[in-house]
């Protein structure tokens, strides 16, 4: 097994993080439930509602714009029925950067969330899964077995995510929409710019001062991209993520040139995929519309860890549990206990590592168990985790700030 040693990525990150985890866990420990932002009910509103209500702006000419615009962002496959039949709806909402500081490569998902939309109750949910929740990655022949959940999009993309999100929920996916986060550059720009408000100092590429600052689109993606530097780590930058939405939604709300409409779907056109056809968008637009009125934002909450000197976030069973009816109560399917590979993990950790999760501390004890077996691996003799880490903490650091 290879050792940490100082200068490592994972020693460096510790010492970052390390002044945050205790206050973070005692929040998670707490259970509480993080409160619905009513700003973030924007966000399917940004990327599906919103775009397809210009229709009604700009009349029959402008929808032809639309079609054409928003028909490029479909990239085939099966078909699903659930939208033409007026069914309960989940979408993964995936968030990439490629193309982002001089990156091409597929890279990992830095955002994920999973949507639900139930026309008959005109309810919707919102659920974000931590990009470094300790995950069984599916679709990738056990190469990132019990790895960040995040991997999934770059072993497999689209298609490894949802399987394996499906699998941590235990909830049926139906859609996906892959955004690459360079659209929030360039929408920006096609809404003359947004008006934050940052909650302290501090320089990303950009410098920002505490207080009202109008940001250009470059300007916008550092603000949404910064983490490291921010004491509540990913939960601020979700925060600033929030804001950007919002400020986006606000401006093109109130335009009134058709020309900053066709940047806004141009933008679109280039940087979403997804396997909703233009008459599933439109059919959501006129049979989903009530349940943007009624949609509520949760999190799966995460215990820090540190496996094998890698950082994780590990989830308890009970709140996989929670996550899991919350998603499926929505989409109209009744509740089951949950039973896979995470809570076998925790299970084991339990009975031999003693993990308690009411312990506010980060773990440095909870263990990645073999693949079938509830026998527990020296780690001195290397573990399947900390082989897989070390072959691929690069990648991981890829981009690892969005």
């Amino acid at each position: 097994m290879t050792k940490n040693h100082p200068d490592s990525r994972e020693e460096y990150r510790f010492k970052q993080r390390s002044g945050r985890l205790l206050s973070r866990n005692q929040f998670f420990t707490a259970n509480k439930q993080i409160a619905s932002n009513k700003n973030f009910k924007k966000l399917l509103t940004l990327i599906v509602f919103l775009v397809v209500g210009f229709v009604a702006t700009w009349g029959s000419h402008f929808y032809f714009n639309l079609e054409a615009a928003l028909g490029n962002t479909y990239q085939g496959g099966t078909p699903a029925t659930q939208i033409t039949n007026k069914q309960p709806i989940s979408v993964l909402i995936l968030g990439v950067d490629q193309g982002i500081e001089n990156r091409h490569d597929q890279g990992n998902s830095d955002t994920m969330i999973l949507a639900t939309a139930n026309p008959q109750t005109q309810k919707s949910t919102l659920t974000s899964i931590p990009r470094d929740l300790l995950a069984d990655i599916k679709g990738d022949n056990g190469k990132y077995f019990m790895f960040r959940v995040n991997s999934a999009y770059q072993v497999g993309g689209n298609k490894a995510a949802m399987k394996t999100t499906k699998a941590l929920l235990n909830t049926p996916i139906n859609y996906y929409m892959e955004v690459n986060m360079k659209a929030l550059q360039e929408l920006v720009d096609a809404v003359g710019g947004v008006d934050v408000k940052v909650p302290f100092s501090f320089t990303y590429n950009t410098t920002f001062k505490k207080g009202k600052m109008h940001l250009n689109g470059k300007q916008a993606l550092d603000y949404a991209r910064m983490r490291k530097e921010d004491p509540r780590g990913d939960y601020g930058r979700q925060l600033r993520q929030r804001q950007i939405i919002m400020a986006i939604v606000k401006n093109a709300l109130s335009l009134n040139s058709i020309s900053n409409y066709k940047k806004i779907l141009k933008a679109f056109s280039k940087n979403v995929t997804t396997n909703m056809t233009f008459s599933d968008m439109m059919a959501i637009a006129i049979n989903y519309r009530s349940v943007a009125n009624n949609i509520k934002s949760d999190y799966i909450h995460g215990h820090d860890a540190w496996i094998d000197g890698a950082s994780i976030q590990v989830a308890s069973t009970s709140e996989l549990q929670r996550a899991s009816n919350y998603t499926r109560t929505n989409l109209g399917l009744k509740k089951q206990k949950l039973s896979n590979e995470e809570t076998r993990q925790n299970r084991l950790n339990e009975k031999y590592n003693a993990i308690d999760w009411t312990n506010p501390n980060a773990f440095t004890n909870y263990q990645v168990f073999p693949a079938n077996s509830d026998s527990a691996v020296n780690s001195d003799s290397g573990s399947n985790y900390n082989t897989t880490y070390n072959n691929n903490v690069s990648e991981y650091d890829n981009g690892g700030n969005w």
